[in-house]
């Protein structure tokens, strides 16, 4: 009789990717990196298992949205203070901390849960070309 078999974290070795994101649409490029974290791109994707895909993303300072996003997107976070609202769109964030806009986008097409969480600390985001995760023998994804 067959038996469908679920691998175990324990079974899996981690691969790394790196993605430049020079001239490339914000929401077509988080989606595809959203989907190569979750592991959807393996034969062996289960929902419930972190296949341990890393992802590293270079030049987050040249990414591009359509429209008239840049200056019309908005960025909000709080202090947790009285009158701690801070808002900002996608220029200044940009200029300020380009990674952040990245992340933020990514982070929202992640699971909510432990398993996201674990997801999102397998993305790292560079601001230029450098990175330090030379001895992980990244291979590079043209999208």
């Amino acid at each position: 009789m067959n038996k469908t078999t679920f691998g175990n974290n324990n079974d899996i070795e981690g691969q790394w990717y790196i993605i430049d994101a020079k001239n490339k649409t914000l929401g077509r490029l988080s989606s595809h990196i959203a989907y190569i974290l979750r592991g959807k791109n393996s034969i062996k994707y289960a929902p419930n298992i972190n296949l341990k895909h890393y992802i590293i993303v270079i030049n987050s300072e040249e990414i591009n949205v359509t429209g008239q996003k840049s200056t019309q997107k908005l960025y909000y976070r709080h202090s947790g203070r009285p009158g701690g609202m801070k808002i900002e769109n996608f220029e200044q964030l940009k200029n300020r901390l380009p990674n952040r806009i990245i992340e933020h986008s990514i982070r929202g097409m992640l699971p909510k849960g432990p398993l996201g969480r674990k997801l999102f600390t397998q993305l790292k985001v560079y601001k230029g070309k450098n990175h330090p995760h030379e001895a992980q023998k990244p291979e590079l994804i043209n999208i």
